[in-house]
């Protein structure tokens, strides 16, 4: 009896431990339309990965790109995205992200890359924060994040699309 306790207890655990549900990216509010974030990202499970804050003074290719704002936010998402494909990710897996700049003008230059990176409109939960200086002169903006990934989808039931027959289900969002 005890080995058939353990042996349900360990599968639950398994099961419980090793199934993955995707990220839930909820809508805009009617005041937030049009913006590049998500109010929330839900999560059940998955692989967490925490970014370190991301910076660039110079692209892939060596450039110098102090003080070009757009390049930096471009290259800061490419060097997001080898870190990501490392640990078995990418960009979309991003769930939530902090932004810190420079220069509260960039905003919009930051909006409309950010709608070139998530073109799904799936966006990362975020805060963008102004600062007076970052570490380097010609730094204009640095960016954390948090992935969630090996993630299944959810159909809007809440249940999970696409695992096997027999597999668990993701449980009903209460939003």
């Amino acid at each position: 009896m005890k080995r058939l306790v353990f042996l349900v207890v360990f599968v639950s655990f398994y099961i419980l431990t090793t199934t993955a549900y995707a990220a839930e990216f909820m809508g805009q509010t009617d005041a937030g339309k049009g913006r590049t974030y998500s109010p929330a990202v839900v999560t059940e499970s998955g692989r967490t990965i925490w970014l370190s804050g991301e910076t660039a003074i110079t692209d892939l290719n060596g450039k110098d790109i102090k003080g070009d704002f757009e390049a930096q936010v471009r290259t800061i998402f490419a060097l997001m995205e080898k870190t990501l494909k490392h640990a078995g990710g990418s960009l979309k897996d991003i769930v939530t992200t902090t932004t810190f700049i420079t220069d509260p003008r960039n905003g919009p230059i930051l909006s409309k890359v950010r709608t070139d990176i998530f073109p799904d409109g799936k966006f990362p939960a975020s805060a963008m924060i102004t600062v007076s200086n970052l570490a380097v002169p010609g730094m204009l903006i640095e960016i954390q994040g948090v992935a969630v990934i090996n993630d299944q989808l959810l159909n809007l039931e809440g249940q999970a699309v696409g695992l096997p027959k027999g597999s668990s289900t993701a449980i009903r969002k209460g939003f």
